[in-house]
């Protein structure tokens, strides 16, 4: 089991740039796969970015593509959702989430979907002002 902590979100301007962080605790980040969801109010809970177990591939939500960036440490159990261009849509909570190996039985598979996911941590707030 790995419990996650999320960080970095935040106040920003349109354009400005955010880092946020997923801090895993547990068993090594190495053996989940990773992504990052959110939600706006009143909004399903949207797909924003997926890493594979072993890091070489990544997907992206369409309205995220070229902005943001999802990259993972294992040495540091963290893992990153490095986002530039920030816009007031995306204004939401961020979540991360975790898939044990068990579940992803491929190191280079990526998952999309909220319900291919086991772990979630409590969400940060990133607010985009116009």
């Amino acid at each position: 089991q790995v419990q996650l902590v999320e960080s970095g979100g935040g106040l920003v301007q349109a354009g400005d740039s955010l880092r946020l962080s997923c801090a895993a605790s547990g068993r090594t980040t190495g053996t989940y796969a990773m992504g990052w969801f959110r939600q706006a109010p009143g909004k399903e809970r949207e797909f924003v970015a997926a890493v594979s177990r072993s890091g070489s591939r990544t997907e992206y939500g369409d309205s995220v593509k070229g902005r943001f960036t999802i990259s993972r440490d294992n040495a540091k159990n963290t893992v990153y959702l490095q986002m530039n261009s920030l816009k007031p849509e995306d204004t939401a909570v961020y979540y991360c989430a975790a898939s044990p190996s068990s579940r992803v039985p491929f190191i280079s598979q990526v998952l999309t979907t909220a319900d291919q996911y086991d772990y979630w941590g409590q969400g940060t707030q990133v607010t985009v002002s116009s």
